[in-house]
């Protein structure tokens, strides 16, 4: 399962672009941040039974990861977009930024 931002910044278009990719090649399924921080009961099954999960984020704010560990989730792979260099708004939203994005949580669940 692939959780991502997806703020109204350059970093959670690219995040969130990024988790689309790596669903459209297969690598894992974007679901709901949302529902996690709402606790909606079928995500929240979903998420408990996935066998890997991926929390991108895009600023150091974290909100993915707190969501998912406010929620009770401990075992997950988290992807901080400056780790790669990508900083809020600096960022331009170009399909290099996201394949680099997609390509490093490709490394990260495989």
């Amino acid at each position: 399962m692939i959780f991502a931002c997806s703020s109204a910044i350059d970093v959670g278009e690219i995040s969130a672009r990024a988790a689309r990719q790596l669903t459209k090649e297969g690598i894992g399924k974007m679901f709901c941040t949302a529902g996690i921080g709402g606790r909606v009961s079928g995500i929240m099954k979903t998420t408990e039974s996935a066998e890997r999960i991926l929390a991108i984020d895009g600023c150091p704010l974290n909100c993915v990861k707190n969501s998912l560990e406010q929620a009770g989730f401990n075992k997950f792979h988290h992807l901080q977009l400056s780790d790669l260099g990508l900083e809020k708004c600096n960022s331009p939203v170009t399909e290099e930024n996201i394949s680099k994005v997609a390509a490093k949580g490709k490394e990260m669940i495989s």
